[in-house]
């Protein structure tokens, strides 16, 4: 699995919200000033992470936009879902159930599904929160 640079900015935009959680409605410009990204970009994600509610957006001379909930309610795993659509590392993982006429006599079936459940597994594990963490105990920023 390659995570795109639609996910990893994803990951820094919403990093960047948690940090800032204190200062209410972030715009952004402040984001991508922030981070350094193309503001045009975090346009392209950020109807991405609405459709999935990890945003609230408010419009107008105060607009911007927060986290929906608190940092250690969204997992790693949530975001790169919401952005890159899954995580699966093959095809026929990516539905429930695996619909793939080849599965039940598929050799390496297994292999794709141990692979899908660590990654997973890891990436559910890693909050927004826990990069805050971390981050604070580094005493610099993170880097996504």
């Amino acid at each position: 699995m390659k995570v795109s640079t639609k996910g990893r900015y994803a990951l820094r935009m919403l990093y960047d919200l948690a940090v800032h959680q204190e200062d209410g409605y972030i715009s952004l410009k402040d984001i991508a000033d922030r981070q350094n990204i193309s503001k045009k970009y975090l346009e392209q994600i950020v109807p991405l992470l609405n459709r999935s509610g990890i945003l609230k957006t408010n419009r107008g001379n105060r607009g911007g936009y927060m986290l929906a909930q608190k940092p250690e309610n969204y997992s790693v795993g949530d975001i790169l879902r919401a952005t890159e659509g899954s995580i699966a590392p093959v095809s026929c993982l990516e539905f429930e159930p695996n619909e793939c006429p080849r599965a039940g006599e598929c050799a390496t079936l297994f292999i794709w599904e141990g692979m899908y459940k660590v990654v997973s597994d890891y990436l559910d594990s890693i909050t927004l929160q826990d990069i805050i963490d971390r981050s604070s105990s580094a005493g610099s920023d993170y880097c996504i």
